[in-house]
């Protein structure tokens, strides 16, 4: 799309309306991780359920675990983590990877550091429509070197998901969404269409921006910026360093949510068949009843 020097080419750009510091919080078994949506002061932005930054150093991890009902899209920026899920599907998503994983009905599975030294990454969990949570799980994976990328500029994207600079991601996503990792090299300037429907944010990586308005305050790194709804985004690098952010944006499901930790449904009727079906081994669960991960027998 072509860009105009100094001049908007959105009829209504977003701006920011929030603004939060992720603060680094313990998770799993010994990880540390930025929780920026699925915190107390921004439970869920649908569709999206929750967003960490996660640094994790062996021995500790996300050992076994369940999920039913939504998504999660796991983006590694350094280091390695290994997968295994009671389906028997295993692999080793490494720096630049990426696996969009569909929970559905159910799923238990473990990630665990490969390697020594700090493991960093994106998790991202992405609602279900009622109509999808119950499928069968399946699995998108994309190595870094497969991952569509573009640059213009002094910008360079990386698809993960949707469409930037005329490149779409191959990634199927069920609830309609769009993933870009955005590095602008100082002087440079985005602009990016979003549908104005949608509910979108960014997240600062590295260094420091200045969002929707070229006369906003700058935002640094591990801050979340939600935008209000328009028709795209706008984003400067008036520093002289590196910025590095991810745009996220999806379509509202605007349905009833229940969330029980990695189960998300749409009654407090279908949580409790949700526990009775881990707990019973039943519904999308039954392999769960023998199985552990390596890392556990270990």
């Amino acid at each position: 799309m072509p860009q105009r020097k100094g001049c908007s080419i959105f009829n209504e750009p977003c701006f920011v309306a929030k603004k939060f510091l992720a603060r680094p919080q313990h998770e799993g078994v010994g990880a540390v991780v930025r929780r920026s949506i699925g915190r107390f002061e921004l439970k869920y932005f649908d569709p999206f359920l929750m967003l960490d930054e996660f640094s994790v150093t062996a021995p500790a991890g996300f050992p076994d675990h369940p999920h039913r009902g939504f998504e999660t899209v796991t983006y590694m920026l350094q280091g390695a983590i290994t997968h295994e899920d009671f389906e028997g599907h295993k692999g080793t998503i490494e720096a630049g990877d990426l696996q969009w994983m569909t929970a559905g009905r159910g799923i238990v599975h473990s990630e665990m550091p490969v390697a020594q030294g700090t493991q960093k990454g994106l998790q991202l969990w992405i609602n279900l429509a009622s109509k999808y949570k119950m499928i069968e799980p399946s699995y998108q994976e994309v190595l870094s070197k497969d991952i569509a990328e573009g640059e213009d500029d002094g910008v360079k994207v990386r698809v993960i998901a949707g469409e930037s600079l005329g490149i779409k991601s191959p990634i199927y996503t069920m609830t309609p969404t769009m993933f870009l990792d955005f590095s602008l090299k100082p002087g440079a300037h985005l602009q990016q269409p979003i549908p104005e429907t949608w509910n979108a944010f960014v997240y600062i990586l590295e260094g420091e921006g200045i969002f929707g308005n070229m006369k906003s305050q700058p935002s640094n790194s591990h801050h979340i910026l939600l935008l209000a709804h328009g028709d795209g985004l706008e984003a400067w690098n008036k520093s002289s360093k590196l910025l590095r952010f991810i745009l996220v944006g999806g379509e509202p499901l605007e349905e009833p949510l229940v969330q029980f930790g990695p189960f998300v449904m749409n009654t407090q009727e279908e949580i409790d068949q949700t526990i009775n079906d881990f707990e019973n081994f039943a519904n999308g669960f039954e392999k769960a009843r023998d199985w552990r991960s390596e890392k556990e027998m270990d």
